[in-house]
């Protein structure tokens, strides 16, 4: 037991070094700086009876989160190593999750997967469970990975001629590469045999009730009387369905099934229907079908033709498997293996198609990559890599519940990427003009370009004090400034320790104090990040709600190239999008 109630929290040297332990792998997790929230509740999970004395942990977790946020990475990580190597280890065998095996993998000459979109909009977060786990289970087993445009209705979702390659540019970029494609508006003729088959062997008919008509008989469990006709009359309307002597909304082709099934939606459920192109022409083929399929019969015709070994789609499809099996049983094919993963939902993430086309169509959103989407366009434009959207999927697997997430979960796996990888700099977003006097000498600062690469190289500045009381003029963010008090101590990052005077307006003014890092840190003096006034850019940051940050950057940024991913410190990771005349940047996250 780590806590007894009768001494003093500060004195319970097991507590400290559980909260020391968690604050750690916390600080790992989140770019050396460890989350206060979440270390209180885990330190209450190991021990419930601290409930009862929270202010006083607080207090000492807020302590121990100080000194532990004070370290460098690599000094968290070797305090871990030493200490708690089994904590270290059981972390990193947690990102080391693979997916669970498919089923009757043997059954298969070659498993092969498939990816169905219908090209109407681009692709979205929300598609990337069925993306990534159809492409890795392909990928896994040394299958096949295909992407079938699903474009059979051109007239509720109808397909957009610029989707077709805007969803292959979204694949590639997610890194999802695909065997082989297909487009079923290429496919009618297939679908018109297949039914013909169906309408031949009595397993369907040509149904032509009102809709109406026909729900209200269905809920009855009754048949319609079209579900009499002959073999030889279904095909004389199937003929009339393709010849355009009937019109959309005349007739339907059904599958029979069992019309007492518990799930009406089950019943007789339609196949290919009438749609009106002259007023509705598909994209791709015009006018020159009329008879359309609808996705159960195209879908289901296709997986079989496919050789679709494993079907990996959301439960929502769990009614269209049970309808397709009947077509399945007549046609005497075996059913693909099926993995139904539970709903997906991505809390304050903006996922509705219709809803981001018309905002693109009316000027409410600059493109399909407006950073307040979560198209994959825009999530690449704000620096997300595909490989933590590939990590994060994973990890969540095929699982049957209900999974739901936060944007904070998908930064954490792009954080972890891009910590290693990314350059450091400044950038003031606030700037006001700090004068420091009294600064002896010339000081040459080599700040670190990553704190554990040094191999990354520096950026270097001078710093030469001027006039006769020797001042050196900083940018530094307001905020900042306005948090001290007049005589407050606080330190230049890298740089020496200063001693604040005054505020009056945009301008402050400050006395040097000395350069010692050891007093700065010992003293807990505030550090203040900063930008020398002659070595100054302007920057632009595009933030996720579309607003603007303008400050001002190291002049160490006017060399970098479009595309690259850096980290202002203490503010977050950015894109770069435009370096010219003025740098312009896309916030990703803290």
């Amino acid at each position: 037991m780590i806590f007894d109630g009768r001494i003093n929290l500060l004195c319970d040297q097991d507590l400290k070094e559980l909260i020391k332990k968690i604050t750690l792998l916390n600080a790992l997790n989140h770019n050396g700086k460890a989350q206060v929230g979440s270390i209180i509740g885990k330190v209450i999970a190991e021990n419930q009876d601290l409930k009862r004395r929270i202010k006083g942990l607080s207090d000492l977790v807020n302590q121990i989160v100080v000194e532990v946020n004070h370290l460098s990475i690599e000094e968290q990580k070797q305090i871990i190593k030493n200490r708690w190597p089994e904590a270290l280890k059981k972390e990193k065998h947690k990102e080391q999750k693979s997916l669970p095996p498919l089923a009757n993998v043997e059954k298969y000459r070659q498993v092969v997967t498939r990816f169905s979109p219908n090209p109407d909009c681009v692709l979205h977060l929300g598609s990337a469970r069925a993306i990534i786990l159809s492409h890795e289970y392909a990928r896994k087993y040394k299958g096949k990975f295909i992407l079938r445009f699903e474009d059979t209705d051109p007239k509720v979702k109808k397909p957009i001629l610029e989707f077709y390659n805007r969803i292959r540019e979204d694949l590639v970029w997610l890194g999802c590469t695909v065997d082989d494609e297909f487009i079923q508006s290429d496919r009618l003729p297939i679908y018109y045999d297949y039914a013909k088959k169906l309408l031949c062997k009595g397993n369907a008919y040509v149904c032509k009730c009102l809709p109406e008509d026909f729900r209200k008989r269905v809920i009855e469990n009754k048949a319609c009387s079209c579900r009499a006709f002959s073999i030889e009359e279904n095909l004389d309307h199937w003929n009339l369905m393709l010849n355009g002597a009937l019109g959309e909304g005349e007739a339907v082709v059904r599958i029979k099934t069992d019309l007492n099934h518990p799930n009406p939606a089950a019943r007789d459920w339609p196949a290919l229907r009438i749609v009106d192109t002259d007023k509705f022409p598909h994209p791709r083929v015009g006018s020159k079908y009329s008879v359309w399929p609808l996705y159960n019969m195209a879908a289901g015709v296709d997986d079989h033709l496919m050789g679709i070994t494993h079907i990996i789609r959301g439960k929502e499809h769990l009614t269209n498997m049970v309808r397709q099996k009947y077509m399945y049983n007549y046609l005497c094919w075996d059913y693909p293996e099926t993995i139904h993963y539970g709903r997906l939902k991505i809390t304050g993430a903006f996922l509705s198609k219709s809803k981001i086309i018309q905002g693109v169509k009316t000027g409410d959103y600059v493109g399909w990559d407006d950073p307040r989407l979560a198209t994959f366009a825009a999530l690449n434009k704000r620096g997300i890599l595909p490989e933590s959207i590939q990590k994060m999927i994973i990890d969540i697997g095929p699982k049957t519940a209900d999974v739901t997430l936060s944007w904070e979960n998908l930064f954490s796996y792009n954080r972890k990427l891009l910590d290693p990888l990314s350059n450091r700099y400044f950038f003031v977003l606030n700037p006001i003009m700090l004068k420091v006097k009294s600064v002896p000498k010339l000081f040459e600062v080599n700040l670190k370009l990553h704190p554990q690469k040094t191999e990354a190289g520096f950026r270097t500045y001078t710093i030469i004090p001027e006039g006769n009381q020797r001042k050196a003029n900083f940018w530094v963010d307001k905020k900042d400034i306005k948090s001290l008090s007049k005589g407050s101590m606080f330190r230049l990052m890298e740089l020496f320790n200063v001693k604040l005077d005054f505020v009056s307006g945009n301008t402050a003014e400050a006395s040097f104090v000395n350069d010692s890092y050891k007093e700065a840190r010992n003293s807990k003096f505030k550090f203040i990040h900063w930008i020398y006034q002659d070595e100054s850019i302007s920057c632009i940051v595009i933030m996720p709600d579309a607003t603007l940050s303008e400050g001002i950057a190291e002049s160490a940024c006017k060399n970098l190239k479009s595309d690259t991913i850096i980290q202002f410190e203490r503010f977050g990771f950015v894109r770069i999008h435009q370096n010219d005349e003025k740098l312009i940047t896309y916030y990703s996250h803290k």
